[in-house]
């Protein structure tokens, strides 16, 4: 039985004297897997019908690696030296999924993840890295990893901009989210008084254009900065700084971490008594002016929709503040802009 097993799949090997488990590759429709393969006296059924028996085995496994031809590595090994040892950061131990490291014109550090196929060159790779925009790469089946890296080059060059404003935001003003802001990452949340912030959207393609903008906070507050939004917005300059042009517009200059301690503006949850509640931040704010006191959006809506006197309209849920008693109101998360 164990000769039949070798004839029929040469690359396995015996793992002791008994001849009764073996490591290596089996051949399985048309696909080589490996596998450690330990042969019993029940077994022996299976030499009369290896095929089937593998077969089965094989539906029954998670994932069987298919291996790629001895080509596939040659031609791997001479993409990589053209391209430059020096760039790779990592490779699995199927040769497979490669990491690579760029920098853009700023200095920033970018990887590209490739995922190559078995039949590389001929079909295409998955690529990805960390983009406010879709990857979008050229491939054929004549293609070489160094013209897909010079394309990722081009991609990251042509974001230089957006990312160049969103770190003289970062860099000058107090950032309440992103806690850890990513590449990928259009929307910040700028501080602008305790309580009152500005949420604004980035557009990658047209980062010195006015962004989307969202004022946070008690009304009182925040009516006379959207007014200010929305009578200056001709001043708009795209030849200016992005964080130039937000100070001129709303008419107020942001807190800096050179002038304001970040502990100003990390106001706790009145109802949970916390900064963060699964990675949020309070951005409910009660209206009346003597109170003005700050809730996590989930925590409000919890406590408002068990009281009696709430009431639910749509998407919104209508009560009092668990403070003060005013008036408040709350969107549903599910519903929440």
């Amino acid at each position: 039985m164990a000769s039949m097993l070798v004839k029929d799949n040469p690359i396995l090997l015996p793992l002791n004297v008994e001849k009764t488990v073996y490591d290596g590759f089996i051949t399985v429709q048309v696909r080589e897997c490996q596998q450690v393969v330990r042969v019993t006296t029940e077994q022996r059924f299976h030499c009369l019908f290896p095929n089937l028996y593998w077969e089965v085995c094989l539906k029954k496994l998670p994932k069987c690696y298919s291996i790629p031809p001895p080509q596939y590595y040659s031609q791997l090994i001479l993409e990589m030296e053209t391209l430059g040892w020096d760039k790779l950061l990592f490779i699995d131990t199927q040769f497979q999924i490669l990491r690579m490291k760029a920098e853009d014109s700023s200095g920033r550090q970018h990887i590209l993840t490739i995922n190559l196929k078995s039949k590389h060159p001929a079909e295409a790779p998955e690529c990805s890295a960390d983009l406010p925009v879709p990857l979008l790469l050229k491939w054929t089946p004549q293609s070489s990893l160094n013209q897909l890296y010079s394309q990722f080059l081009l991609v990251i060059e042509a974001l230089t901009e957006f990312w160049d404003v969103l770190d003289e935001i970062d860099a000058k003003t107090w950032i309440l989210e992103p806690e850890k802001p990513n590449l990928s990452d259009t929307m910040r949340r700028i501080a602008i008084a305790n309580n009152v912030s500005i949420k604004v959207e980035v557009d990658p393609q047209h980062p010195k254009m006015l962004p989307e903008c969202c004022l946070l906070g008690a009304e009182h507050v925040v009516t006379p900065l959207r007014n200010n939004l929305n009578a200056n917005m001709h001043l708009w300059n795209p030849d200016s700084g992005v964080l130039q042009n937000l100070q001129d517009v709303l008419e107020i200059e942001f807190p800096s971490p050179a002038t304001h301690e970040k502990s100003m503006f990390s106001v706790e949850c009145g109802i949970c008594y916390s900064y963060r509640f699964e990675a949020a931040i309070p951005d409910q704010v009660c209206n009346d002016p003597r109170c003005s006191q700050p809730f996590h959006q989930v925590c409000l809506y919890e406590w408002l929709r068990v009281l009696p006197a709430s009431r639910q309209s749509f998407n919104t849920v209508f009560g009092e503040c668990p403070y003060c008693s005013k008036p408040i109101t709350v969107k549903t998360a599910a519903q929440k802009s």
